[in-house]
């Protein structure tokens, strides 16, 4: 079977990468397709995705759709890509040969750990590959409220603030109780759970650029007493930001994370 992956979606995008962290940890060839939000929307949706022209658009506005979910202006996604994506989301992957598409982004960063044959990136055998999917299965409340969450920041009300409290507390209690017993979340060694884990909570960070609309509306931040409440997941979140293989797909995202932590010492 070849190995690789083809991924399409907007960029910069945290949940892509997870597997493009994994990849470069396994050594799995990965191709990253995509443009800023604002222009993905001038893309063909497809296993082979290309920028459109306006006259693109016009030959083929057979696959004009209204976009749904994250987007409300039209959107290009071919027959092919509904059938290999059937809920027509991004990050959209596909298999090496564009027969076999793969949707979510633990569901793709499965795929690539799947590919691995030496660091047990997915486990060093059934069981705790299942114990993998236990954490990726149990962050799946905590990223789906923290994506709600980051969409309505700006016109937050009572309700979606304490969902996500409440997730954020759920989900840091657990992983701070793994963290007491053992090196990475739920091993000793490093797998996809902590790639899934720094991801979406560097994602969710971004909370922080929106403190002045949260206090003007009578809420503080939710990760306000992140440091002193959860100091061993603070710390795995730090020390994983360092790692090359996270830091060289991450880029500058989290200095100003960084930056504010120094200035408040």
């Amino acid at each position: 079977m070849e190995k690789g992956l083809k991924i399409f979606s907007y960029l910069p995008n945290p949940r892509v990468w997870k597997a493009e962290i994994a990849a470069k940890i396994a050594g799995i060839p990965v191709e990253v397709i995509g443009d800023k939000p604002s222009e993905i929307t001038n893309w063909l949706w497809d296993s082979e995705p290309k920028k459109l022209s306006d006259s693109d658009k016009k030959e083929l506005k057979q696959f004009e759709r209204t976009g749904k979910r994250g987007f409300s202006s039209s959107l290009y996604k071919t027959d092919d890509f509904i059938k290999l994506i059937p809920f027509g989301t991004v990050p959209a992957a596909f298999s090496p040969d564009g027969k076999i598409g793969i949707f979510e982004s633990n569901s793709i960063l499965r795929a690539i750990a799947r590919q691995d044959d030496i660091n047990n990136l997915y486990g060093k055998d059934a069981f705790e590959a299942s114990r993998v999917d236990s954490f990726l299965d149990s962050g799946l409340v905590f990223s789906r409220e923290h994506q709600e969450y980051l969409f309505g920041l700006k016109d937050m009300n009572e309700a979606l603030y304490q969902r996500m409290k409440s997730a954020y507390k759920f989900f840091l209690n657990g992983i701070e109780e793994s963290l007491k017993n053992s090196k990475f979340i739920g091993f000793d060694h490093l797998t996809i759970v902590d790639i899934s884990f720094f991801c979406d909570f560097s994602q969710f960070l971004r909370e922080g650029h929106y403190v002045d609309d949260l206090k003007e509306k009578g809420f503080n931040l939710v990760s306000e007493n992140f440091v002193t409440d959860y100091p061993k997941t603070f710390d795995h979140l730090m020390k994983l930001s360092e790692v090359e293989e996270f830091s060289s797909v991450i880029g500058t995202y989290l200095d100003w994370y960084k930056r504010k932590l120094q200035d408040s010492n």
